[in-house]
């Protein structure tokens, strides 16, 4: 057995996962689900009724104190300051370099506690880039490995949860969230966020409560079809979304303003690097991410080279996938400028063939 093998983690729900005969391969370091029945049955599932996904694996920190707000300021690129009490953020984490260290979200539990939520991949890398700048004091904590993560999703989703809490779930804005008593477990962060687009909550509860809940949810949503759901629907519900994944579409070379995140990138404030994105903004990208489908035969895939109609390599997939609710084709990829306008016309380059492509703006339809 490798070291690889000895270091992989688990969550807290793995052995229901095994029970329900879920596909288990290694991700992010730890053991997940892939599918269960198939992708294409239950990125239906989650699009038509409600699913959920196990996402445990993520990380979560808290940072607390007079000054937590103003770290979160420092390291993030969205304004932070526009938060409330019960509203959170999606941002990006900036290197010093051009590119982002990760993507997160950001929640404002009071004035001086913020919960961060990172991609699993990237726990030890986010603390240790937030720790190097966290020069005032600001009492921080990892709390990944205690903490249970669920995402309900699905347009009843909300339907299925309500039964479960006091808390008016249909008051719960998209990007905002409340603490409440769930499932009989006190102080959930109950969270109208998702990955999927169909809507729903995620619910960050503690391990040691992790299988009791699931089974409570999966009985409150027994009428409503609820299923389980692996990761590989997870990657084709936000990629017919347009949603980027970090090490995919986003990394450490990526701009954000090349990623289409600007919307996140406030220039309102100063942040790390903050000065030469400003910069970059300024003079313009000369590759941008783009949405694109398919009008020849086949499937893009990740680092599949993207060229123009003489053969010249203009860019390079990030994303691809046949989409299961749409039928067709559909990728994510770095183009330059000259080919990102909708519309514009690229081609995949699969081994030997060139396949024609749309480049069009997400969420594809």
């Amino acid at each position: 057995m490798s070291d690889t093998t000895l270091d992989i983690k688990s969550t807290a729900l793995k052995h229901i996962h095994e029970q329900l005969g879920a596909k288990m391969v290694p991700f992010a370091g730890y053991l997940m689900p892939v599918q269960y029945e198939g992708v294409n049955a239950e990125h239906e599932i989650v699009r038509k009724d409600v699913g959920v996904f196990d996402v445990s694996h993520m990380g979560e920190f808290l940072l607390k104190g007079p000054n937590a707000l103003d770290l979160i300021q420092r390291v993030t690129s969205n304004d932070a300051s526009k938060l409330f009490d019960g509203r959170a953020q999606y941002t990006c984490l900036p290197n010093e370099t051009g590119g982002i260290v990760d993507d997160l979200l950001v929640y404002r539990i009071s004035e001086e506690e913020y919960l961060l939520v990172v991609n699993a991949s990237n726990i030890e890398k986010d603390w240790n880039w937030i720790s190097k700048y966290n020069t005032k004091g600001v009492v921080m904590e990892n709390i990944s490995d205690n903490m249970a993560l669920l995402a309900v999703q699905g347009p009843k989703a909300t339907a299925a949860l309500q039964k479960l809490t006091d808390v008016n779930l249909s008051e719960v804005k998209y990007y905002h969230f409340s603490k409440g008593t769930f499932a009989g477990v006190d102080n959930v962060i109950l969270s109208a966020t998702g990955y999927t687009g169909s809507g729903g909550f995620e619910l960050y509860i503690p391990n040691a409560v992790a299988e009791e809940v699931w089974k409570k949810v999966f009985e409150a949503g027994e009428e409503f079809g609820i299923k389980p759901i692996g990761l590989a629907a997870r990657d084709t519900l936000r990629l017919e979304m347009g949603y980027c994944l970090y090490g995919n579409d986003i990394s450490d070379t990526t701009s954000p303003l090349e990623a289409g995140l600007g919307w996140v990138t406030k220039f309102t404030k100063e942040f790390t690097n903050s000065a030469a994105l400003q910069a970059q903004k300024e003079a313009g990208v000369t590759r941008k991410l783009v949405g694109f489908e398919l009008v020849d035969r086949g499937i893009p895939r990740h680092d599949y080279p993207i060229v123009d109609a003489n053969g010249n390599e203009i860019g390079i997939v990030t994303s691809g996938t046949m989409a299961p609710s749409l039928k067709k084709a559909i990728g994510l990829g770095y183009v330059t400028t000259e080919f990102a306008s909708q519309g514009s016309e690229i081609f995949i380059q699969v081994r030997k063939k060139q396949l024609k492509a749309t480049v069009v703006k997400p969420p594809f339809k």
